[in-house]
């Protein structure tokens, strides 16, 4: 059974409730027939229902079981408004703009009714940026507590591969901070790990990545590495954390004997830091693309509740995956 055949058992267990905003693209449409058939989860569709079931029907897609919110149309409309003024009327809101906001952006209204506990998640991101996802889950939902930034990372289930928790990974950060300091890579590792724990259920054994290999080079970036490495254990002592680790040091073991013999990390390492973005996004999409490897995300992590983000490339497979994803995420907060 592959990994994310694991996820979808998990989240048909106790089935949740996820938002699926993006009612105009195809690509959700054919995710939301499939999450129905597969008895993923219950699904939320928001905008004008005759558009999506011509769309569905156009298709070829059987949507029954779907809930289909029309803002101007719905009966929690005004709560909804009160609780947006509420949440942000210390940052100018008004109820006049918090109306109009919610009839007009399908994606602050998701995140609306995921606060009013009418949904359990959001998964958004297959035709908006990251950040147009991310602004409305940190506004309106703001981070989870003992959180000290949030993140994306990426579950990488890479096939016939020998390393990692049987080919599976976590990739932080691929798709949010751009140049993290090394206190903020060492909070990244921390919540990473966590939700290594919560989506594969294994060890997280986590590499900080660098150029370097334990001082093989001499530059500020392996510095910041290093120092990240340092902060993690004074703050995190309980992770099984390492660095500054070359990839190959932290998952070939091999390598890992020759370039950093007695690392409880090297060779063995399942969840990846990379140094900043650049590194990350370059990072997964190599991997996705040339090893063939089923990339989720990118998942947020440090939101009070679950919201996520998909990369405007994905299938409508991936946004499967990620609803399953977000599914069990919302299963045990």
């Amino acid at each position: 059974m592959s990994y994310i055949d694991i996820i979808k058992e998990k989240a048909r267990i106790d089935k949740k409730t996820i938002v699926l905003p993006e009612t105009n693209d195809r690509r959700t449409l054919i995710a939301a027939a499939h999450i129905l058939e597969e008895k993923i989860a219950d699904i939320v569709m928001i905008g004008n229902e005759e558009k999506i079931m011509d769309g569905a029907g156009w298709l070829e897609l059987d949507l029954e079981g779907v809930t289909v919110v029309e803002p101007n149309h719905y009966e929690k409309l005004d709560e909804y408004v009160e609780l947006l003024y509420e949440t942000r009327k210390n940052k100018g809101m008004t109820p006049e703009k918090a109306r109009e906001i919610l009839l007009n952006d399908s994606l602050t209204f998701g995140v609306v009714m995921v606060k009013a506990n009418d949904a359990d998640g959001m998964v958004a991101g297959a035709c908006h940026a990251t950040a147009d996802t991310l602004r409305p889950a940190l506004q309106i939902l703001k981070t989870a507590p003992g959180v000290k930034l949030v993140s994306g990372f990426f579950i990488m289930d890479v096939p016939n591969c020998e390393f990692g928790e049987n080919g599976t990974f976590l990739f932080a950060d691929c798709g949010l901070n751009q140049d993290p300091t090394a206190e903020e890579l060492a909070a990244i590792a921390d919540t990473s790990a966590k939700s290594f724990k919560t989506l594969v259920g294994a060890k997280p054994i986590i590499a900080m990545l660098s150029h370097s290999t334990k001082g093989s080079a001499k530059h500020p970036l392996v510095d910041k590495v290093a120092e990240a490495v340092r902060i993690a254990h004074e703050q995190y002592p309980s992770l099984t954390l390492d660095g500054e680790l070359q990839t190959d040091a932290a998952i070939v073991p091999s390598v890992a004997k020759s370039k950093a013999p007695g690392s409880e990390v090297g060779g063995k390492a399942n969840v990846l830091i990379f140094p900043n973005l650049d590194c990350g996004n370059i990072g997964y999409k190599l991997v996705q693309r040339l090893a063939k490897a089923e990339a989720y995300g990118p998942m947020l992590q440090g939101i009070a509740k679950p919201v996520n983000d998909l990369s405007r490339g994905c299938s409508w497979e991936d946004i499967v995956g990620v609803v399953a994803l977000t599914a069990v995420q919302a299963q045990l907060m």
